[in-house]
């Protein structure tokens, strides 16, 4: 939500536009799939986990798309940032203990290092 308040500043600062993009998994995309069968179900549990980061940006009266996507996060954030030639990605960071960060690596830090555009890291 933080990194949300952001982009939604610079959107307003600069008039520009926001593509908020949420990215499943594969192994929480066959959890859904498998607790809930019919597809339309599944897209209104999905639509609903992203469903505040949207009010902020249906408040915010700024122009926005939502885009849900399927994959690893970083790769994913990555390749959608360069085929839609995005200026800036605002990120969040979801606060990983050391231990985790260093065996895994944080989604925020590995599209900071292969991003080709400015990244905003927001903790």
């Amino acid at each position: 939500m933080r990194a949300t308040h952001y982009a939604i500043a610079l959107a307003e600062k600069f008039s520009a536009f926001i593509d908020a993009v949420y990215v499943i998994d594969g192994d929480q995309s066959k959890t859904e799939v498998l607790h809930h069968a019919e597809k339309a179900t599944l897209e209104k549990l999905r639509r609903k986990k992203i469903s505040d980061v949207v009010q902020l940006l249906e408040n915010a009266s700024i122009n926005y798309h939502t885009h849900i996507l399927h994959g690893e996060a970083a790769p994913t954030i990555l390749t959608f940032a360069e085929e839609h030639q995005v200026d800036c990605i605002v990120i969040g960071s979801r606060g990983l203990n050391q231990l985790q960060t260093f065996l895994l690596g944080s989604v925020s830090h590995k599209v900071a290092k292969r991003a080709k555009c400015p990244v905003l890291i927001v903790k």
